[in-house]
């Protein structure tokens, strides 16, 4: 039975819920994981950590909802550990993996570096970082995808600087980005589309330090279908339901 401050906090219901914060937890080990892997210069590896880092980030945030994590352990705040994770691990190895591998060489490409730590560091911890109705404002750091491409497609480090500098910029701007997994507009087919370009980007990973680009430039068809998504609700001023916004 429901308390007046909410469910009940039975040993089963604490369990489950500070198991989900373990299972968030241990994207810091992720972090710990990927960062060897980069001073062994196994990218394979260091690109598997990153991928097991947003398997975790995809699933803890549903299992967090069905148990109630707030309301069974409300001494704990499991939104600033899933912030803490997800800074190391989608913005600080990937920034780290880009200098290491020389993504990014010289002072531009160290600017570029600080730059996107400095620019995710402030919208993290901005209020307005994520919307009430389940978008992400500015660009989401996801610095782990573009630093996937940027090595397999062995851009030039100049170009990598500029992309990097670019998106540091539109850390700032007043844009939305879908929440994937919890904007309602056309979630199913955002989730599924997100799954095949998942399982492509593995694919590419399995055969590094071999470069798969052909496989690799047809995963980008998910980051297009996600920004043209994220921009048809914005221009149209539409919420995460799609419904036109008051």
């Amino acid at each position: 039975m429901a308390t007046p401050d909410g469910p009940e906090r039975t040993p089963l219901r604490v369990a489950a819920a500070w198991s989900v914060h373990l299972f968030t937890a241990i994207g810091t080990l992720c972090t710990l994981g990927a960062l060897w892997a980069i001073l062994q210069h196994d990218i394979r590896m260091a690109f598997y950590w990153l991928a097991l880092a947003v398997a975790i980030d995809a699933a803890d945030g549903a299992l967090a909802r069905a148990a109630r994590v707030k309301e069974v352990v409300p001494v704990f705040d499991g939104a600033k550990l899933d912030d803490i994770v997800d800074y190391m691990t989608f913005v600080m190895v990937p920034v780290f993996l880009m200098v290491a591998f020389d993504v990014l060489q010289g002072p531009l490409g160290f600017a570029a570096a600080g730059a996107a730590l400095l620019a995710s560091a402030y919208r993290f911890c901005h209020t307005a970082a994520k919307t009430e109705d389940h978008f992400f404002t500015g660009f989401p750091s996801y610095w782990n995808v573009l630093v996937f491409y940027q090595y397999v497609f062995d851009l030039p480090a100049g170009l990598n600087a500029v992309l990097v500098l670019v998106l540091a910029a539109l850390v700032f701007a007043p844009l939305r980005f879908i929440y994937p997994s919890r904007t309602i507009f056309m979630r199913p087919t955002s989730i599924f589309f997100g799954l095949v370009w998942a399982a492509g980007s593995l694919v590419v990973v399995d055969a590094l330090p071999e470069r798969r680009m052909t496989i690799a430039a047809l995963t980008l068809l998910y980051p297009l279908y996600y920004t043209v998504i994220s921009f048809y609700l914005q221009l149209t001023r539409r919420t995460s339901s799609g419904e036109p916004a008051d």
